[in-house]
């Protein structure tokens, strides 16, 4: 460790602010800081350690089990805000009215049951959208606004006025409400409830106080109110506080994260510990200081100045295309070029981009050229249906007062119990305040009008939960689960059909089954792990923790909001253009936009060798074709850390250029001056001319003239604007889409003829 590092690793008493640099080893001194304690004889108990992802959790116990005693590593309280409160509220769930059985909504099920209470209110679902209603919810919980509060306050009334969704607060109190009847919370409940359950019962708070000597929180930049309160409890006595974070990354205000919890950390502990971890071990210095140039922008941050020993590197590349369907072949050849010559993985590579949107272009660009690729932030592996159906089942076996998981799978499979013998069972079991199931084991005793059929019907599905319930806390979770999947017919029903579809539901099913059993036989705890156990394991997971994908040889492209934690050899930053990045409903608000930077700066930090800026002069909006330009962000990089196009910034009028420099930190003409000289970057133990750099031919004369596509064939000799004069070795697609490749002194380059601005040479 450097010195940085070690200075807060063994600084352990008292509060404390850990800022990491982007790739300057956070992980590893929040590691050591723990193994530190440890090995000082605190008690693994004492010891609380929050992080954002299960994955972060486990692998830094690997990491200290390996420093200290492995079963004093196994004994720490580590692991997710969620997952940690969760087992908290487990063991005081009933002080707040809740089964300590009660299941965890994921955002599927929240939604779902929104949906619900709207249709019951009457209300037009275009106006009050279960997504947009739920995202208010989650808001107010996590700003710690309980529902009564949202009622009362004119604020929150004059905001949804605005909105034209007036009975918002009615559809959050009916939601809280509906989800303590069915017992259940949501992930937002897991820190509301601990909050006030900390506040409501102070002995249960001071019990809590006095467990933890000390409280270690990882990414304390993306804390949101409610977790900062949980945490600032906690501390208050002992004040053994130590968070570790950057603010330079902080990404996520859309999901409740302040900022402000870290820059004003000085202000709740005048007696706080500053620590700086400034080194970059990841990255080349042309892109540590690439990413410096641009975030220094910002006025919101707290001062420091990360650095990298590593190798110079080679500038980061700025490349330009006609359209977004030429960046995305670019981009592609990019990847399949550079891999060849540098004998590299697929897996070095990613493209990274500001709207899950943008993926389709990259998408049919790889594999046009036949490179495997992944595409994170997609569809979850648990929201499958076939999966939800299952997870469906095991949440009424552990918990029968769930009504939305009992109505997902009351009729699957197929057993013949329709929409009206359901609504007969919702609506009396609303009648009498209870649960569909306490309906189900009284059938005998209600009369709802069912013929004989039905009754044999639904009293052969309670039966059958019933002997799944019993059966309980007697089977370890993969035995029970195996059980469920085959006695309640899911795993014939998907045999049955052995379409490509139902052979891979199938699949997924016996994926679910086999990740089951590796949670039984790899858990840490001595004893058998119950079925209960598993749902909130599972439950609880985050995007991070659920990659499945065994062959991951493969090119990765995501969001820029996914990338954060991650990092790659070769980078893509594709789509940086204004109106896109930054986001067009950023640009009128500082804050917003600063944030914005702070997403920059975060899909440039996660590059190590080499980065690639992508942009078009002109996007399809809604099949439309419009004009664009390139982002502020480029502009705000030091130029003599990038190798631009040589239009990127139009010749100005003397003038003019004062104005328009704002942005730059060298005239045009220096640029230029610049650009005019070799290339002096090393790649693979040669020198390669500046692709950027063309030869005289490339610069046509001021009365340059396309021609008509129709003249181009075949082995036609053609001039570029750009590329300069090279041949039409390729011709495919018809009318106005044919697409040219064209072998130019600097490469192969494939254009669209309809933008290229070609003109043939006699």
């Amino acid at each position: 460790m450097n010195e940085a590092q070690q200075a807060a690793v063994m600084n352990h008493k008292g509060p404390a602010l850990v800022i990491a640099g982007a790739g300057s080893g956070k992980t590893r001194v929040l590691t050591y800081r723990i193994a530190y304690l440890l090995s000082m004889g605190i008690s693994p108990s004492r010891i609380l350690a929050l992080t954002f992802t299960n994955k972060a959790a486990r692998e830094m116990k690997e990491r200290i089990a390996t420093l200290v005693a492995p079963d004093l590593a196994r004994r720490l309280w580590m692991g997710t805000f969620h997952s940690l409160f969760a087992r908290i509220l487990r063991q005081e769930a009933e002080i707040l009215g809740f089964p300590s059985s009660f299941t965890i909504y994921d955002t599927i099920d929240s939604r779902s049951l929104v949906r619900s209470i709207i249709k019951e209110f009457n209300l037009d679902e275009k106006i009050y959208k279960p997504a947009e209603v739920f995202g208010r919810i989650s808001a107010a919980k996590n700003n710690l606004v309980t529902p009564d509060v949202y009622l009362g306050s004119g604020e929150y009334q004059v905001r949804d006025q605005v909105n034209r969704r007036p009975r918002q607060g009615e559809v959050y109190d009916r939601y809280v409400k509906r989800c303590k009847h069915f017992g259940a919370m949501d992930f937002d409940d897991l820190l509301l409830q601990t909050n006030l359950l900390f506040r409501d019962h102070p002995a249960v708070l001071d019990r809590y106080r006095e467990a933890f000597d000390y409280v270690l929180v990882d990414e304390y930049q993306d804390t949101n109110y409610s977790q900062y309160m949980i945490i600032k409890k906690l501390s208050e006595i002992h004040r053994n506080l130590c968070v570790v974070g950057d603010d330079a990354q902080s990404i996520y205000s859309f999901r409740g994260a302040r900022i402000e919890n870290m820059l004003n950390f000085k202000n709740d502990y005048s007696d706080y510990r500053l620590f700086k971890l400034e080194q970059n071990y990841r990255s080349t210095r042309t892109i540590v200081n690439a990413a410096n140039s641009v975030i220094k922008k910002n006025r919101g941050q707290i001062s420091k100045e990360v650095f990298s020993n590593n190798e110079t590197g080679e500038q980061i590349r700025v490349v330009k295309a006609t359209d977004d369907r030429e960046e995305g072949y670019n981009v592609a050849g990019h990847i399949s070029d550079l891999r060849f010559r540098e004998q590299l993985e697929y897996s070095d590579f990613a493209i990274l981009y500001r709207t899950n949107a943008q993926s389709r272009i990259f998408e049919e660009s790889l594999r046009r050229m036949n490179i495997p690729y992944k595409v994170y932030g997609s569809l979850s592996f648990y929201q499958r249906k076939e999966i939800k159906d299952l997870l469906a089942y095991f949440r009424i076996t552990v918990n029968p007062r769930d009504d939305e998981s009992l109505k997902r799978v009351i009729n699957y499979p197929m057993r013949g119990i329709g929409k009206t013998t359901l609504d007969k069972l919702i609506g009396y079991a609303e009648k009498l305040d209870s649960h569909i199931w306490d309906i189900l084991v009284h059938l005998d005793q209600v009369h709802l009008g069912f013929n004989k059929g039905t009754l044999v019907k639904l009293q052969g599905f309670m039966k059958m939960v019933r002997s799944f319930q019993q059966r309980l806390n007697e089977m370890e979770a993969f035995d029970l689960a195996y059980t469920i999947a085959n006695e309640a017919g899911i795993i014939s029903d998907l045999k049955s059909d052995q379409t490509p579809e139902n052979v891979s539901r199938y699949e997924n099913v016996e994926e679910i089954l086999n990740g089951i059993k590796d949670f039984t036989d790899n858990s840490e705890d001595n004893g058998e792990m119950t079925l209960g156990d598993y749902l909130q394991e599972v439950t609880l997971m985050t995007d991070a923790d659920q990659d499945k994908d065994e062959d991951r040889n493969k090119v990765s492209i995501m969001t820029i909001h996914s990338a954060k934690g991650l990092e790659f050899k070769h980078l893509v930053i594709a789509g940086v253009e204004e109106e896109l990045f930054p986001s067009p409903m950023s640009t009128d608000n500082p804050k917003d936009l600063e944030e914005e930077r702070r997403l920059f700066y975060v899909a440039l930090t996660r590059a190590g060798k080499t980065a690639v800026i992508s942009y078009a002069a002109q996007r399809y909006k809604w099949g439309i074709q419009h004009a664009c330009s390139p982002s502020r962000f480029i502009k705000e990089i030091d130029t003599k850390y990038l190798d631009l196009p040589p239009d990127f910034y139009p010749v100005l009028p003397q003038a003019e250029q004062t104005e328009k420099e704002r942005y730059v930190p060298e005239t045009y003409r220096k640029i230029m001056e610049r650009r005019s000289q070799p290339s002096k970057i090393q790649v693979g133990g040669r020198k390669l001319v500046n692709v950027n750099q063309t030869s005289q031919t490339s610069q046509p004369p001021k009365d340059f003239t396309p021609s008509s596509p129709d003249q181009i064939k075949v082995g036609t000799k053609v001039e570029h604007p750009r590329f300069g004069i090279g041949e039409v070795k390729i011709l495919e697609g018809a009318d106005s889409n044919v697409k040219a490749t064209v072998e130019f002194p600097i490469g192969k380059k494939q254009l669209l003829l309809k933008f290229a601005k070609l003109r043939v040479v006699e």
